[in-house]
């Protein structure tokens, strides 16, 4: 057999990172019940900064203010969403907050549409952004409130993990606009390293906030850990920013919109979460709106779907 082109390998490797980021989530709601989460993520993120320090040593050496800037303003947002985000999945399932983190890449392109936000050579937001916000909003109402709920009560009862879930997803997006305008330029490994670091001190300054804050080590603890710290933050932005440069911006759409996909189906395998015929039909509006919003000629992605 012949060596893979670099774009085939780019799109496995990029394929086999967006499994990892899917399964993630049936992992940490699994270790939370070991740790509380904004500790969980605080050792995440040291551990991934401390990984992403000896591998890309050389490069920090060479950091400029506009890098420690650009990476201070993505690390804040990043740690934002994770706190969020973590912090929601405790109180709903590893599939809703999958779908509802997705909707990152429908808020980025109305957020460009405010030009002070558009990054340098993103083209105004179209009719697709705003039929595929449209698709996934009622697919997330569909999602994440019970049958039967009248459209006066709907907002009502929304559970407060899916709510705090949807602010992670309006945290990343913002990330995901920061590294837009910021990226250009910027050697990939000291932006990856300054904004997981900056990430981790923002974790470590907002830990006080949490109430029962506790932790047990435990095997499956130190396995969560050590996938999403590694293999998930470390590596993966390590590969992505490689993969990218290898493949079509339509491919790289189409293969971070499976995250959500590959995190139902870890959740259906591993906890034998099943989603109803309503909840499905909420999750495939939104990746419908995603594939739409994804597809949507024109727009930067400078990154993905953090997880």
């Amino acid at each position: 057999m012949g060596r893979l082109s670099p774009g085939a390998l780019a799109h496995l490797l990029l394929l086999g990172t967006v499994l990892v980021w899917g399964a993630t989530f049936v992992l940490v709601k699994d270790a939370l019940g070991d740790v509380s989460p904004l500790l969980f993520n605080l050792l995440r993120m040291t551990l991934a900064f401390g990984v992403l320090v000896v591998v890309n040593r050389r490069e920090l050496g060479r950091i400029s203010r506009r890098g420690l800037v650009a990476g201070g303003v993505a690390g804040v947002l990043l740690a934002t969403g994770y706190q969020f985000q973590t912090a929601g999945l405790v109180r709903t399932t590893p599939s809703k907050s999958a779908f509802i983190t997705g909707l990152v890449v429908v808020w980025v392109p109305l957020f460009t549409a405010i030009p002070a936000l558009r990054p340098a050579g993103t083209r105004a937001t179209g009719w697709a952004a705003v039929v595929g916000a449209l698709l996934a909003f009622a697919g997330l109402l569909l999602l994440t409130t019970p049958a039967g709920t009248a459209w006066p009560e709907l907002f009502g009862t929304i559970g407060v993990g899916d709510l705090l879930t949807l602010l992670c997803a309006v945290a990343f997006a913002g990330h995901l606009i920061a590294l837009a305008h910021s990226s250009p330029g910027l050697p990939a490994g000291q932006l990856a390293t300054v904004q997981i670091g900056v990430a981790a001190v923002v974790m470590a300054g907002t830990l006080p906030l949490e109430q029962g804050l506790h932790l047990v080590v435990t095997g499956r603890l130190v396995v969560a850990l050590a996938v999403t710290s590694v293999l998930a933050t470390a590596a993966a932005f390590t590969i992505q920013s490689w993969a990218q440069k290898h493949l079509p911006a339509t491919h790289t759409a189409v293969i971070l919109a499976l995250e959500p996909v590959f995190a139902w189906l870890t959740a259906l395998v591993c906890l034998h979460e099943r989603l109803g015929a309503r909840s499905l039909a909420g999750a495939g509006l939104i990746l419908a709106g995603i594939a739409l919003t994804e597809l949507m000629p024109g727009l930067a992605r400078p990154a993905s779907i953090p997880v």
